[in-house]
């Protein structure tokens, strides 16, 4: 439910929010107008901007409105590891952006965290779910009741906020969650099937 090392989770979730940061400084310092490179969809050159668009935010204050989701869901998100938590951010920034390109405007720059934000939240949403875990439930239930207002972000409505981002970074992150769940049964049905142990072998 929680890391088991918080400590190294909470420096690497602050370590990710402080890049977001810098990327921010660079931007107003240089100016290079490094928001243009984020995603414009369905165009070639706006493809590359799948990579660069979680990192980039269109001022200080959409940075701040992302800060405190990013610090939280990419914290708890980090539940299981490192190495999960790497494998499900690079679903939601992959699978999230590609869906952003396919159906986002075309006449815009998107850029923001907040697609992997919702990608994490849906993920520590639904993974009790998939794990039939009662005490990942909790956690989802406890982050529904606090953070639930979010999910409004999914629809269409103020002109300047990419639902689209929202929306496809949230699916991506169920999908993260089935993938992980699946994961976890083959490992379990593996170590199931492996070799008895010393003490139970036969004469």
């Amino acid at each position: 439910m929680m890391p088991a090392n918080p400590r190294a989770a909470a420096i690497v979730a602050v370590a990710f929010a402080a890049l977001l940061y810098l990327v921010e400084l660079a931007d107003v310092i240089i100016p290079a107008e490094l928001d243009h490179g984020g995603i414009v969809a369905r165009t070639l050159s706006g493809l590359d901007g799948i990579v660069w668009a979680p990192l980039l935010h269109a001022g200080w204050g959409h940075l701040l409105s992302n800060t405190v989701p990013v610090l939280v869901f990419g914290f708890l998100a980090m539940a299981s590891g490192f190495a999960q938590w790497a494998m499900v951010t690079a679903t939601i920034w992959i699978v999230g952006g590609l869906g952003v390109w396919l159906l986002g405007p075309s006449d815009a720059f998107t850029v923001g965290a907040s697609g992997l934000a919702f990608g994490w939240l849906a993920f520590l949403l639904v993974r009790g779910i998939f794990n039939r875990s009662a005490g990942q439930l909790i956690v989802a239930a406890v982050l529904l009741l606090l953070w639930g207002g979010m999910l409004w972000g999914l629809l269409p409505g103020n002109p300047g906020i990419s639902w689209q981002g929202h929306l496809f970074g949230a699916l991506a992150g169920v999908l993260a969650a089935w993938l992980v769940a699946r994961a976890d049964r083959a490992r379990g049905r593996k170590q199931a099937g492996g070799p008895p142990s010393p003490g139970n072998l036969g004469a």
